[in-house]
């Protein structure tokens, strides 16, 4: 059986520095995802969501394990894309106004056939809420501007702003989506310990 450790294979994407920021060209990669509103904290859309995701990412890696391919490959961690309607008005102080797409980047293995399977084993073993609303596709980010942050989600606004900053001042601008890795499961880490990725893709002032 073949070992692959993804977060290694790609460590430029999912293990950037804590002190500086780096730039970084992300690649088309195939996502499961789901969408939705509100605060995080707040709704239960979102935690339904985050359990749908990996029920059925870990159901497929056991099946891909176990099917002919004989890969035993770690399953990716969760990432969300934050915006609201109006970018500039984008605070962390006003989250019940944010839309969401939470997803977990899938490997090669996994096919749409491989996961019409998945979902039939996930359907038959739980009731989640947020299966329908889950969908697989490609998405690809670009150039984006990333760096570690290490503590509460809370206290992301300066790190954010950084990052911000850094894309004017080097003669770019915002482009998409507000994106952010949890290395940490966010339900059991202590606050002050959670490794987060924030990335923010940009585009040439024209």
């Amino acid at each position: 059986m073949r070992k692959v450790d993804l977060k290694k294979e790609r460590k430029h994407l999912y293990k950037p520095s804590i002190k500086k920021i780096e730039i970084v060209d992300v690649p088309k990669m195939n996502f499961l995802m789901i969408d939705g509103q509100g605060d995080p904290n707040k709704t239960r859309e979102f935690q339904e969501a985050v359990e749908a995701l990996f029920s059925l990412s870990y159901t497929a890696k056991f099946m891909v394990k176990k099917g002919e391919q004989a890969v035993d490959y770690s399953v990716m961690p969760l990432e969300g894309l934050w915006w609201t309607d109006d970018m500039a008005a984008f605070s962390t102080e006003r989250k019940g106004e944010w839309k969401w797409t939470v997803m977990i980047m899938q490997p090669e293995y996994v096919t749409d056939e491989l996961l019409e399977k998945a979902i039939d084993r996930v359907k038959k073993k739980k009731k989640l809420a947020a299966l329908s609303k889950l969908r697989f596709e490609s998405y690809h980010e670009g150039p984006a501007a990333q760096i570690m942050h290490i503590g509460p989600f809370s206290e992301e606004g300066p790190t954010i702003e950084k990052i911000h900053r850094f894309i004017n001042e080097n003669g770019y601008e915002l482009a998409g989506r507000h994106h952010e890795i949890y290395l940490s499961d966010f339900r059991k880490a202590a606050p002050k310990k959670l490794k987060t990725v924030i990335r923010q893709p940009f585009q040439k002032v024209f």
